[in-house]
């Protein structure tokens, strides 16, 4: 009987997302208000009241979410997780929640790669798209086999719950793959309106830059393992953890696996914090056993 504490990524987000807590708990204005100086422009006015265009920015839309999220988390009266994990960008709120990093460098870092994620964008144009229905493993071969005859990346980027794979790459690769993955069966395979092909080798340029930055910050021992997107492991020790992190941005987020491992290390329970519902339902579709609930 654990409770895991979960945390969303890129995608949560909407315009109003923060307002209440800001409004109504003194605690969590103090962290909004910090951020607002941490981060040079006042990131609040974007998440309270601005247009879906400017929350798509992608300055805002990473620190946004992980604020939402990390400060959700940090008014909870005396949270105790046994273990904790978050999706891709939430990976860093949930390292925050587990104080491996502090509140300022986990969205110095957090804004950080942001910028360099949009830097590596522009370099290489490239997309996402989602593969539904089709078993893991077909999804894989036919990637592989892609890359192997076409020159072009393509590869799985999150594994999001049994039946739903998000694959990522350039351009011409996720056209000539959502092609083949229709042919061999795939319920939709899905372009997906992001700006780049994140998880996968094109964002090299962006996790070296990153890569400086998180050597550069102290990580401390976890009071709860977190569970890596690159491992689907439990993980406590720093200078793994800061290893995985830098990982991530060109490796899969193995949320599917994750999950799996969790519950077999004995959660029952997972609370989402954050915007959205996103994970909880993902983690009902990898474990229609597990009690979830969200704190936004």
């Amino acid at each position: 009987m654990k409770h895991a504490f979960v945390f969303p990524g890129q995608g949560a987000q909407f315009s109003g997302m923060g307002k209440s807590l800001y409004e109504q708990n003194d605690k969590a204005r103090g962290y909004y208000e910090q951020a607002n100086g941490i981060l040079g422009f006042r990131i609040t006015d974007i998440m309270f009241s601005g247009s879906a265009d400017e929350l798509k920015e992608t300055k805002v839309t990473q620190p946004a979410v992980f604020l939402h999220s990390v400060i959700a988390y940090k008014t909870l009266e005396s949270p105790r997780p046994d273990m904790v994990a978050g999706h891709s960008l939430g990976e860093f709120s949930a390292l925050v929640a587990n104080g491996v990093l502090s509140f300022e460098d986990g969205l110095k870092l957090v804004s950080i790669r942001a910028q360099a994620m949009q830097k590596a964008c522009e370099i290489n144009p490239s997309t996402m798209a989602a593969i539904l229905a089709l078993p893991d493993e077909t999804v894989e071969a036919i990637c592989k086999e892609i890359e192997a005859t076409s020159g072009e990346i393509v590869v799985p980027a999150n594994y999001n719950c049994p039946g739903q794979l998000v694959i990522s790459g350039s351009l011409k690769g996720i056209d000539l793959a959502c092609a083949a993955l229709k042919e061999a069966g795939a319920k939709r395979a899905l372009v997906l309106p992001v700006g780049g092909a994140f998880h996968s080798p094109l964002m090299e340029p962006a996790r070296e830059e990153l890569a400086a930055a998180i050597q550069a910050t102290s990580f401390h021992r976890p009071s709860a393992p977190v569970y890596q997107n690159v491992t689907a492991a439990a993980v406590t020790d720093p200078a793994a953890i800061k290893s995985n992190l830098i990982a991530q941005l060109t490796g899969a987020v193995k949320w599917t696996q994750s999950v799996q491992q969790m519950v077999l290390d004995g959660a029952t329970r997972f609370t989402e914090c954050g915007p959205g519902k996103v994970l909880q339902g993902l983690i009902s579709k990898i474990h229609k056993e597990a009690e979830t609930d969200g704190v936004q």
